[in-house]
């Protein structure tokens, strides 16, 4: 039995002869069914629970499919759903009047089993597919950009999708087995920008060549009919009169006569090039998020919140945490204008958020002129303790670049410590990953308790350093909540 993950289908058909065996052929494949009789019924089945796709017969006791799925697209909750006419009648004519009223698909009676089960699955995953996109594409919106941008980017793209799906028009055409048409609708010619059927009959002589942009396309979607008769939803990129290109949407079928012997190829065509812009856009837009997201979170949680994980919180063994503070930067920044205060910041924190990136580190916060980075989190690594000593003696390095007002050069109070922290990400709308643990809070008392241009290290760092760098003993320190501790100085490399 085929897994459907629970798919609700609601089949609507007064013939049981039919409806019986159909139903059972999708129950067999794990779908959940709901059989109706009559057009009526279909408000309240539908009001009560929500399908994910309707097959529709067309000729019912009350009232036509076509009536019944005209009045579902008007409804807002459930236009979007998809539904399939089931209908004996094979004439492209019917088809095209069951498209114009919203339907996604059309399966002629007697039902071949797995051309249904093919259809059903491929509109259902389309449905699921728009649905998941819309919803990752809001969540991810909320997420990096404040309320009001994302919900007129919402609307705005609801709206354009709708109106893409409910005022597309429908071409039909017949061609020879060679590649020329034998009849177009006008919907068709008014799509290739032709002024009727007729004037481009006359001016297309070779379909391959003059409509379609890819070379020897039409020869691909032959050799397919050939073998299997059929192709659906087959997207090309087609030239209109003028020149320009768009792109199209194809069903295509083999019409052969009684014998079996082939006639001509029968199809609908559809403009999807908004729908393709519309994806394109929708994608960029994403991509965009997602690159926000990464700048905000530490690359593996974001990917973990993109995947629908709601709570992130791990325990980490051994994790070297440093904290670095501007010296007096209080009373320099009052001798500096706003803008030139926040660009000063921004070119240091720059700076250091590229040395973290060339050492592997993970930059935590920055909480006004004093920043924190970690190592060994979230992907644990052996050599933390190494790459965030580097990290403190660049940052001492690089600060010296930097004059305050009084034209001396900044400097910096740098504390590392190592050992056991928590971790996690919190809040619901804009996310921030941070630390927690005595392993932070006495990183933090190594900055506070040190002196300009000094990196004060506690003794467990002194343990992990001693061979690789050059370290110097300060002596006991008062530090809050431990008493008298013995610190060192990290004085550079060995």
């Amino acid at each position: 039995m085929d897994e459907a993950f629970q798919t609700n289908l609601l089949i609507v058909d007064d013939d049981a002869i039919s409806r019986g065996p159909l139903a059972r052929l999708l129950t067999h494949h794990g779908f959940l069914v709901r059989e109706l009789q009559n057009g009526e019924e279909v408000s309240a089945a539908v009001a009560d629970v929500l399908p994910d796709l309707i097959l529709l017969d067309i000729l019912l006791p009350d009232t036509d499919g076509y009536e019944v799925c005209r009045r579902l697209k008007e409804q807002p909750r459930v236009r979007e759903v998809p539904v399939i006419f089931l209908s004996s009648l094979g004439d492209s004519l019917d088809k095209v009047k069951a498209f114009e009223a919203g339907a996604a698909d059309y399966v002629t009676k007697p039902f071949q089993p797995q051309e249904v089960l093919a259809r059903v699955r491929n509109q259902v995953n389309l449905y699921r597919q728009r649905r998941q996109l819309s919803q990752q594409n809001a969540l991810l919106l909320e997420e990096v950009r404040d309320r009001k941008q994302a919900e007129q980017a919402l609307r705005a793209a609801e709206t354009k999708y709708r109106s893409i799906f409910e005022n597309s028009t429908a071409g039909i055409f017949k061609t020879t087995g060679n590649g020329t048409y034998i009849s177009v609708n006008p919907a068709l010619a008014r799509m290739y920008g032709y002024d009727s059927p007729e004037e481009m009959m006359a001016i297309v002589t070779n379909i391959d060549g003059q409509i379609y942009a890819q070379p020897q396309r039409r020869d691909e979607l032959t050799a397919y009919l050939k073998r299997y008769s059929k192709i659906q939803d087959a997207e090309s990129e087609v030239y209109r009169k003028d020149g320009s290109p768009f792109w199209i949407s194809e069903d295509i079928w083999a019409v052969c006569d009684e014998g079996g012997r082939f006639l001509y190829y029968e199809g609908i065509v559809h403009d999807i090039s908004e729908r393709r812009q519309m994806e394109t856009e929708l994608r960029q837009q994403r991509q965009q998020a997602d690159r926000l997201l990464i700048n905000i979170l530490p690359y593996q949680i974001a990917q973990r919140l993109k995947v629908g994980t709601r709570t992130i919180a791990e325990s980490f063994d051994q994790v070297s945490v440093l904290f670095a503070d501007l010296v007096d930067f209080t009373a320099a920044s009052s001798e500096m204008t706003p803008r030139a205060l926040v660009k000063l910041l921004n070119e240091i924190f720059s700076i250091f958020d590229q040395l973290a990136v060339s050492h592997s580190l993970e930059k935590i916060k920055t909480l006004g002129d004093a920043y924190m980075v970690a190592g060994g989190l979230p992907t644990v690594r052996p050599d933390h303790t190494m790459a965030i000593a580097r990290m403190a003696l660049d940052m001492r390095d690089a600060i010296q670049h930097f004059q305050r007002p009084d034209g001396k050069p900044f400097q910096l109070r740098i504390g590392i410590n190592t050992g056991p922290v928590v971790a996690g990400v919190i809040g619901r709308r804009k996310f921030a990953y941070d630390l927690w643990g005595d392993t932070v809070n006495i990183a933090s008392r190594m900055e506070a308790t040190g002196e300009p241009q000094r990196i004060q290290v506690t003794p467990g760092l002194y343990e992990c350093l001693k061979d690789e760098f050059l370290l110097e003993k300060r002596g006991f320190v008062a530090v809050k909540g431990r008493g008298q501790m013995t610190t060192y100085w990290l004085i550079g490399r060995n």
